[in-house]
């Protein structure tokens, strides 16, 4: 009798496993399904209601900081003249970084901006990312032997799942040129972002160029393999400045960027103010914008009504109910996409930068960040985050709170199927917000 039983249990057991992992594998599949369909409808509604919209057109705008003198850009035309301009004006070396770098009108003139820098005696280092730019013509991103190109690899030698030191993409947009000038901020390379995209970045002249050359040089030397050239590796002599670079290398566990949005908002008093591509904070970044909303401090973020990966939207939209009950505003930019990557607390700190408020920005990518000390500077950036909220429609608890039920099925069940359960700390009187799944697509 005990072993008829003990058979029965053992067919039991085995007839639960396999109920659960097709009950398992429907779920998944399902989400999946649901996430697939998301995309294709969105897809179908960007060609059907495609029109081209311009960015609004400001001037860049200039302060000092210290020694150096900080220029920034909300326009990606000035920014694209000015960047040929110094590379035209090259005598030494250019230092050029780009996520993606797209084979257009735009894309021509930066690289052949290169190729006469090289032409003439420059030295000329170039990075792209190989995932970023699967895409483009192979032809294009072909250069002569006198341009030293690093294609950052889709897959290195080792599995991201296994090594964690070999994830992560080459998220950085840095341009030094003889250590004089020096480039970072949100944009690509290309004609679309020339005048379609509501970004921002900065130039950096003076001592605080070094920051950013120091960033390009370390990655360089730690990626170039043999047949490229070992860039001079110096220190620098300032340590008490007002500019500081804060990078991202998963090829050394080093994520600092998600730290120093971390302190900033710990330490805010009166405002933060952020702008924002794809907003989808982790546990510890929501916790402290919520805190900080809970003690007073106005917190506000901009971000695209509509971005240009509708999974990242449906993600972030998982966070909005817990943000607006805890007191954070939410404004959504109209018509065009918004990039920018940018924070400002109390009028004093600003960052402007290449990582977003999201987990692949954060503890994925290759990034950096400027950590900007300055009241002029801080004060400049919200002049430009006060201009971004004549595009923005606030969005409102109520407002949200009415949305249908097919929109909050498509949210939650995107969610599920982008990644992996990561409930941040709840917040007194708030819900937990939806999973974390800032990993599953291509941002910019």
């Amino acid at each position: 009798m005990p072993r008829v039983f003990s058979r029965k249990v053992s067919r039991l057991l085995r007839r639960g496993r396999r109920v659960a992992l097709a009950t398992a594998g429907a779920a998944v599949a399902g989400q999946l399904t649901l996430a697939a369909g998301v995309v294709a409808v969105d897809a179908v509604r960007k060609r059907r209601d495609h029109v081209d919209r311009d960015a609004p057109v400001h001037e860049p705008v200039s302060t000092t900081v210290e020694e150096s003198r900080l220029t920034t850009y909300t326009y990606g035309q000035y920014l694209y003249d000015d960047m040929i301009a110094a590379i035209d004006a090259a005598e030494d070396f250019v230092y050029l970084a780009s996520y993606i770098w797209k084979a257009d009108d735009t894309g021509r003139a930066f690289k052949d901006a290169v190729v006469r820098a090289a032409d003439r005696g420059v030295l000329v280092c170039l990075v792209f990312d190989g995932f970023a730019n699967l895409v483009v013509p192979r032809d294009f991103l072909r250069f002569p032997d006198g341009v030293h190109m690093l294609r950052f690899p889709v897959m290195r030698t080792a599995l991201p799942l296994v090594d964690i030191r070999a994830s992560g993409r080459d998220h950085r947009k840095i341009l030094v040129v003889d250590g004089r000038v020096g480039f970072v901020g949100g944009y690509n390379i290309g004609s679309l972002y020339a005048t379609s995209w509501r970004d921002t970045h900065v130039r950096v002249e003076g001592k605080s160029v070094w920051e950013l050359q120091n960033s390009f040089v370390d990655f360089w030397n730690r990626h170039k393999g043999r047949r490229r050239p070992q860039l001079l590796d110096s220190g620098t002599v300032e340590w008490n400045t007002s500019i500081r670079a804060a990078r991202n290398e998963p090829s050394r566990v080093i994520y600092p960027v998600r730290a120093l949005y971390l302190e900033a908002i710990d330490r805010a008093v009166h405002r933060i103010w952020i702008t924002q591509g794809y907003f989808i904070p982790d546990r510890e970044i929501l916790h402290g914008l919520l805190n900080a909303a809970s003690r007073g401090v106005d917190v506000r973020v901009v971000m695209p009504q509509k971005s240009n990966h509708v999974l990242a939207d449906v993600i972030a939209q998982s966070y909005y109910e817990t943000l607006l009950e805890g007191g954070v505003r939410l404004f959504l930019y109209r018509d065009v996409m918004v990039h920018a990557k940018t924070m400002t607390v109390d009028g004093r700190w600003a960052t402007i930068g290449t990582a977003n408020i999201d987990r692949l920005s954060l503890q994925g990518n290759y990034e950096i960040n400027l950590e900007i000390v300055d009241a002029d500077q801080a004060a400049h950036m919200e002049d430009i985050f006060r201009a971004d909220l004549e595009h923005c429609d606030e969005l409102t608890l109520a407002e949200w709170g009415g949305r249908g039920l097919g929109t909050r099925v498509v949210e939650r069940g995107a969610a599920a199927a982008a990644g992996p359960h990561l409930t941040p700390t709840r917040h007194p009187g708030a819900p937990a917000p939806a999973r974390d799944a800032s990993a599953c697509w291509h941002s910019a």
